[in-house]
């Protein structure tokens, strides 16, 4: 398995090279006095028909791949067979393949259970009246008897929902080998208008019809807004990254509120002019979840020390805690920031993310961690 991990210097030099010569790579590598280093982004980079993973640096190499697909899993609720596992860590396929045939698995599910459909406003020149009559467009274009510019409802396949799958499909089609499946659910929107879409912009609506489709539509995003095209001339490239920092606070976020039923997430308050998002709320105290090696309270820096202090006064809460992933030593010190009645408790810990359990066996783990510390 060619490996690469978080914060370490790339050996590969013709590698090296591409990921400086190609701009959209710099956001997750950087250059540094002549070396190319990895980022807190993990994944998996395909180059020039060889895939490289890169992985946190977790444990030692065996368990990392694992450790960060249960990490993915688990998060964006994805379900992962065994032999899929086995498949990456044999490098038959990478991550993203095996994900991109999971997406095409559970919609061609759906679409045997039938095409969604919805009726569409649409307006054209007929022979005969359909729907409402358009006075203006019919002055403007009919300058004979013979046909009606009219605006009517119909019921289509080509609607926006569909669209939206038919140009996941065309774009997922880039990033695998296996293209079968794929090209299957592309064929049963032979009816369906090709267009593009901007992921930032898009919003779509489901209901109690359309909603079947809505795991895989967001399994589609979820692939769509992580992979990165390096596709040239010559070369077939590409990424397919996680930013480390979230993957790690919706990780923790999503088990403590398994844990604790009272935690919540991301929960934003305004307090005039300032804006405060904790990562995780409970009834008794505020934990902010930050993807950073440390190891002592010395390295704690001010700002991590006085955002705490600004959580902890403005939500009225005296316990906050910061929580890292364990990295060479356990994180245990109890801080006091602030005197008196103003005073917060700050708790520096660290949870230990090695294991080599299977996927059930590790959520349980994990959360048992939790609840130790």
């Amino acid at each position: 398995m060619n490996t690469i991990f978080e914060y370490a210097k790339v050996d590969d030099t013709k590698l090296s090279k591409h990921i400086i010569e190609t701009p959209s790579l710099h956001k997750y590598f950087k250059e540094e006095w002549g070396e190319v280093k990895a980022r807190h982004y993990c994944g998996v980079l395909s180059f020039e028909d060889q895939d490289y993973y890169v992985l946190p640096k977790i444990s030692d190499e065996e368990s990392n791949l694992d450790i960060f697909i249960y990490m993915l899993s688990y998060v964006y609720e994805i379900k992962i067979e065994n032999e899929d596992f086995a498949s990456c860590k044999n490098e038959k396929h990478h991550i993203l393949e095996v994900f991109i045939q999971l997406f095409a698995q559970n919609l061609f599910k759906e679409l045997k259970r039938g095409v969604y459909k919805e009726y569409v406003t649409q307006s054209d020149n007929l022979t005969r009246l359909r729907g409402k009559y358009l006075i203006n467009e019919n002055l403007k274009y009919n300058h004979v008897k013979n046909k009606i510019y009219c605006e009517f409802d119909e019921f289509t396949m080509n609607n926006e929902l569909n669209q939206f799958f038919l140009f996941s499909l065309k774009t997922l089609l880039k990033y695998t080998k296996n293209k079968k499946l794929l090209k299957q659910c592309a064929l049963v929107f032979d009816e369906v208008q090709e267009r593009s879409f901007s992921l930032s912009a898009l919003q779509l609506h489901f209901n109690r019809i359309n909603g079947r489709f809505k795991s895989s539509f967001e399994f589609a995003l979820l692939l769509l807004k992580h992979s990165v095209p390096t596709f040239s001339k010559d070369k077939k490239s590409f990424a397919f990254l996680f930013d480390m920092n979230v993957l790690f606070e919706k990780f923790i976020g999503k088990l403590y509120c398994e844990i604790e039923p009272s935690a919540q997430l991301q929960n934003q308050k305004n307090f005039g002019a300032l804006q405060l998002k904790p990562d995780i709320m409970t009834n008794e105290m505020i934990i902010d979840t930050k993807y950073k090696r440390v190891s002592q309270r010395a390295e704690l820096s001010a700002a991590d020390k006085y955002q705490m202090f600004v959580y902890g006064r403005n939500f009225k809460k005296s316990q906050s805690m910061l929580l890292y992933p364990k990295h060479l030593e356990e994180v245990r010190e109890d801080l006091e920031l602030g005197e008196g009645s103003e005073m917060i408790e700050l708790k520096m810990r660290s949870i230990d993310l090695d294991s080599d359990e299977s996927y059930e066996g590790y959520i349980k783990m994990i959360k048992s961690r939790i609840k130790e510390i």
